[in-house]
């Protein structure tokens, strides 16, 4: 079959690198792609429309179009797609709205009793600082709609709180939760609207700098298993928090078929819902997918088609597997791009190393840097420990000016040993 994926990022390359080992797969385009998408796929222009997209898909005979990020999910491309009796991946625009809206997301959870901060939401600005001062405690100040995985803004004083008031509510809404304290963890679940078929566990690493210090970032690094995720955790997860939101989206015609993704704080009091998103983390999607053993293309279909319950028996490597994002100096603040980089093909070839574009472009026979975080570079290796230090060994085959990453990936689960 002819596969077409729909992005250009570090998830969407993981994407494609695991769509392209499946043997009912014959040829994966994808719009707009990047270099190395474009080792192993053919790359195409993303239209401005979703519906001239949809006429390619239809006239190239495209089997299954597979939708990596978040914006033409909220905007409606699966929708698009299945009028014309595509089969397209991911949730439809009603679905989606579990991402593009937090405080849609937020009464879901009170709704469905899902465990999540306490929070209120606010178009008004003097109204959210008022609020603020009241509750005299550390605040998460996040942007109501879409923000690639920078919405967030931690106001641990007043002072802190009412500049990222100031900085999101810009004709828009925000909403103000409790500061959760604990161990963060990313929950992935395949799902057809009715069944959920649970990935293995991930932890991002938000903040850019070490010790998770810094600013709020799309994710700068993440590993696979996360240990904080014990079996009982799992469980208590599946049932308390993905059931229940799955389930309650069908209760409101939302059906939700695709990625669920579950942002997680491990506190003291049992696991909360951070955010929901709706298709793959990324760099967690770097991590989970080359653990996963099964074939993804019929995973994929399956969602679309209701017959998830049919493929439970998923088959994962016992490698462990680790990502570090390498960005441009400065991320997430603003920083320079056409930066050569060189070592692409060292790293490559390091035993257990692939390195996934995010942020790249061709310029003449070099590739360039063209984005905040410019590449992932993963490692699977037996432990998770070695799979670490594997995927650092790749970061240090890689030059480009200025590049920047953290050097303590994986420190929570390395500290558990």
């Amino acid at each position: 079959m002819k596969i077409l994926v729909v992005g250009q990022g570090g998830r969407e390359h993981a994407l494609v690198w695991k769509l392209a080992q499946s043997p009912l797969v014959e040829k994966i385009y994808c719009a707009p792609g990047n270099p190395g998408i474009s080792q192993i796929a053919a790359s195409i222009p993303m239209p401005e429309r979703f519906a001239d997209l949809a006429n390619w898909a239809e006239s190239e005979s495209i089997a299954l179009t597979v939708v990596g990020p978040e914006v033409p999910l909220a905007e409606g491309i699966v929708d698009v797609f299945r009028e014309r009796g595509l089969k397209a991946f991911g949730p439809d625009k009603r679905a989606a709205h579990l991402e593009a809206s937090k405080d849609f997301a937020k009464q879901l959870m009170m709704k469905n009793d899902i465990p999540t901060a306490a929070h209120r939401t606010f178009t008004d600005a003097e109204e959210a600082m008022a609020y603020i001062e009241d509750q005299n405690t550390p605040v998460f100040v996040k942007a109501n709609g879409l923000a690639a995985g920078k919405g967030v803004i931690p106001g641990r004083t007043f002072k802190e709180a009412v500049q990222a008031v100031t900085t999101i509510l810009i004709g828009d809404s925000v909403v103000i939760e409790e500061e959760l304290i604990g161990e963060e963890a990313s929950f992935t679940v395949l799902t057809d609207g009715t069944y959920c078929l649970p990935f293995v566990s991930s932890q991002d690493h938000k903040m850019s700098h070490d010790g998770d210090t810094g600013k709020n970032t799309g994710g700068m690094g993440a590993y696979s298993p996360a240990p904080v995720i014990t079996p009982e955790l799992h469980d208590y997860v599946m049932e308390r928090i993905v059931y229940p939101t799955v389930n309650g989206m069908a209760d409101i015609d939302r059906l939700f078929k695709g990625v669920l993704y579950v942002g997680l704080m491990i506190t003291d009091a049992g696991p909360k819902v951070v955010e929901f998103n709706c298709r793959f983390g990324d760099p967690e999607a770097q991590v989970l997918l080359p653990r996963l053993k099964s074939d993804l293309v019929p995973l994929l279909i399956a969602c679309i088609d209701g017959t998830l319950k049919q493929h439970a028996d998923v088959q994962w490597h016992n490698e462990a597997a680790a990502c570090i994002a390498m960005a441009s100096g400065g991320y997430p603040d603003p920083y320079q791009t056409g930066e050569v980089i060189t070592g692409l093909e060292d790293a490559n070839a390091i035993e257990g190393v692939t390195v996934f574009h995010a942020g790249t472009e061709q310029d003449g026979e070099d590739i360039v840097t063209a984005g905040g975080r410019v590449l992932g570079v993963t490692a699977v290796a037996g432990g998770l420990h070695d799979a670490i230090q594997r995927a650092y060994q790749g970061v240090s085959a890689i030059q480009f000016a200025d590049a920047h990453y953290r050097k303590d990936i994986g420190y929570r689960a390395l500290g558990r040993n």
